[in-house]
C-alpha cells in the first residue's frame, strides 16, 4: 500500500502543526505546535473553548487587575492555558508568541517572555517545552540573543529575507520560521503573475536561500518553513528541518498519494554558490531590510496584522466579562 505524502514527509521533515485547534492537533499527532494571536483568536471563539477564556479571566481577576490590565493578562494566561492544552496532545515544544506591540522593544520583549515562562512554570510546564517566538525585528533579535544566553528558546516569525536569517544566526536562536505563502502573495501582486510553477516559487526559493546558507555555515539555529499556500510549497520543502502546516493542509497531504521526493539536504546544501558568512550590525541589517521592499513590507504588515488580531481577542473578551476600558 502506498503511503501517504504526509507520512512520505515525515521521513525528511519534523511536522509541526500551526493551529491552535485541539482537535486538529488530536488527529494529526504533530511533534511541535505553533500559535499566533489570529490562531488564538479564532479558537477563542470556538465554543468547546469556553472554559478556558473562563478559567483564564478569572486567573487574571483573581489578581486583583481591572480594566486593560486585567484583559491584557487575560489575553497572556489564556495564551498559555492554550498552549499547555496543546502540550497534552504532543511529545515535543509549543511555541507561544510575545505580544507583538513590543516588536520594536527588546527589554520589553525579554520581560513578556519571562512572564508568559512563568504562566507556564505554574502549570508545570517545564521552559524547554516552549519555544518563545518574537518577530524578527533587530530589537526582537536582540531580545532572543539574551534569553537565549540565558537558556530560554526562541523562535523568530514573520521572517522574509536572507539578512533576517543571517542576524537570528549570529544571535544563535534556537529556531526560525521563514515565511513562504506570504512571499508568494507579494511577488504575485508585485509583478502581476497568476502562478509560479513550484521550481520558481519566490516563498520555496527564499527559504531554500536560507536553508543552503545555514548549512554551508554549519549553523545549528533550527529552520522551520512556515505560511503555505498549497501542499505543493510544502513539498517543495521536502528535507527541511522543520515545516509548520496548517490542519486544512495536513488533511490534503494526509490523502495524497504522490511519491515524495526530498528536496532540500545538506549534500543539496553544498552544492550550491556559497554566500560569506560576515555578521551584521544594526545599520547593516536595517539598511538590507529597508533595500528589500518585500521584506520590509511583509514585516510590518505581520507585525501590524498580529497587533489587530490581539485587539480583536481584546474587544471579545472585554464584550463577554463587561469590563470597562
Amino acid at each position: 500500500m502506498t503511503q501517504s505524502a504526509l507520512n512520505q514527509l515525515k521521513q525528511f521533515t519534523t511536522i509541526v502543526a500551526d493551529s491552535s485547534d485541539l482537535a486538529a492537533i488530536e488527529k494529526f499527532r504533530p511533534l511541535d505546535a505553533t500559535t499566533n494571536p489570529s490562531l488564538i483568536t479564532a479558537a477563542a471563539s470556538q465554543v468547546e473553548n469556553n472554559a478556558l477564556i473562563e478559567a483564564a479571566f478569572n486567573q487574571a481577576k483573581g489578581e486583583g487587575l481591572t480594566g486593560n490590565e486585567l484583559i491584557e493578562r487575560t489575553i497572556d494566561i489564556l495564551t498559555v492555558k492554550f498552549g499547555v492544552e496543546i502540550l497534552k496532545l504532543i511529545e515535543g515544544r509549543v511555541s507561544t508568541e510575545v505580544d507583538a506591540s513590543l516588536s520594536y522593544d527588546t527589554a520589553a520583549t525579554i520581560t513578556k517572555a519571562k512572564e508568559l515562562l512563568e504562566l507556564y512554570k505554574q502549570d508545570g510546564i517545564s521552559s524547554d517545552r516552549i519555544l518563545i517566538k518574537i518577530a524578527s525585528t533587530w530589537e526582537g533579535i536582540q531580545a532572543a540573543r539574551a534569553l537565549e544566553q540565558e537558556g530560554i528558546h526562541t523562535n523568530l516569525t514573520l521572517l522574509f529575507g536572507l539578512h533576517q536569517a543571517k542576524a537570528c544566526a549570529d544571535a544563535k536562536v534556537t529556531l526560525i520560521s521563514p515565511f513562504v505563502g506570504r512571499i508568494l502573495d507579494w511577488f504575485k501582486k508585485a509583478e502581476n503573475v497568476e502562478a509560479y510553477p513550484i521550481d520558481k516559487d519566490p516563498g520555496v526559493l527564499s527559504v531554500k536561500q536560507i536553508y543552503f546558507f545555514y548549512k554551508q555555515h554549519d549553523i545549528q539555529t533550527e529552520i522551520m518553513g512556515a505560511s503555505f499556500r498549497s501542499i505543493d510549497q510544502v513539498l517543495g520543502l521536502a528535507g527541511c528541518d522543520l515545516l509548520t502546516v496548517a490542519p486544512n493542509l495536513l488533511a490534503q497531504l494526509d490523502q495524497d498519494q504522490r511519491e515524495v521526493v526530498r528536496q532540500l539536504s545538506s549534500n543539496h546544501a553544498h552544492a550550491h554558490t556559497e554566500h560569506a558568512h560576515t555578521p551584521l550590525n544594526q545599520a547593516s541589517f536595517q539598511a538590507e531590510l529597508e533595500q528589500d521592499r518585500m521584506a520590509s513590507e511583509l514585516l510590518e504588515g505581520g507585525i501590524q496584522g498580529f497587533i489587530k488580531a490581539r485587539e480583536q481577542l481584546s474587544a471579545l473578551l472585554r464584550e463577554r466579562f463587561a469590563v470597562a476600558a
